[in-house]
């Protein structure tokens, strides 16, 4: 409980030690405002990066509705990858809430010499992607969404093309079917035999 004491027609409010602030509840993670990197109650770091961000507009009686509509892809860099896709009234609310979506549904990118384990062609709606493992020091050839998605993923040496529709949300989101669809493959091991 706060004490009030007076003194002199001054006011001066003594907060004992067991009275907890008022706060919202729940976990909020700490962010990096420069880097966009939040830390999970885990520890691990995850990174923010926005594919997408469109106007959307409904018609009502009495006139238009505009929201924002953000398709945002978060990953650790290291095999964790989502993306999530949401709308709001403002820009901000629309990625906060789309990047609650994404940390619910993380899929697990298999990855073998910094590439992926296997070459692969996915078809998702009108998007379709290639996607070739490439040798070390190649770095990530893939435009525009992929690329994103690559590097959140933590996949270093790719190839990728997209084929079918230039949309970018279509397009994340068969490169993340098509990751989740990857085969997982263990190093092969060496056996020496003894003569």
């Amino acid at each position: 409980m706060a004490e009030v004491q007076q003194d002199n027609k001054k006011e001066t409010v003594i907060k004992s030690e067991n009275v907890k602030p008022a706060s919202r509840g729940g976990f909020k993670p700490r962010k990096n405002m420069r880097s966009g990197e939040e830390r999970d109650e885990k520890g691990e770091e995850y990174e923010q990066r926005i594919v997408d961000i469109a106007r959307v507009t409904r018609v009502m009686a009495g006139g238009k509705r505009m929201r924002f509509r953000a398709c945002v892809a978060v990953g650790n860099k290291n095999g964790k990858i989502g993306i999530g896709l949401a709308k709001g009234a403002d820009v901000t609310g629309a990625v906060n809430k789309a990047v609650n979506k994404a940390k619910k549904n993380f899929i697990d990118v298999p990855i073998y010499n910094d590439s992926i384990p296997h070459d692969l062609h996915f078809k998702y709606g009108a998007a379709k992607i290639l996607i070739k493992p490439a040798r070390k020091g190649r770095g990530i050839i893939a435009g525009g969404a992929a690329r994103i998605v690559f590097e959140l993923a933590g996949v270093k040496n790719v190839t990728s093309k997209i084929l079918g529709t230039n949309n970018k949300v279509n397009n994340v989101k068969c490169l993340i079917k098509a990751l989740d669809s990857l085969k997982k493959v263990e190093a092969k091991k060496v056996v020496k035999e003894a003569k």
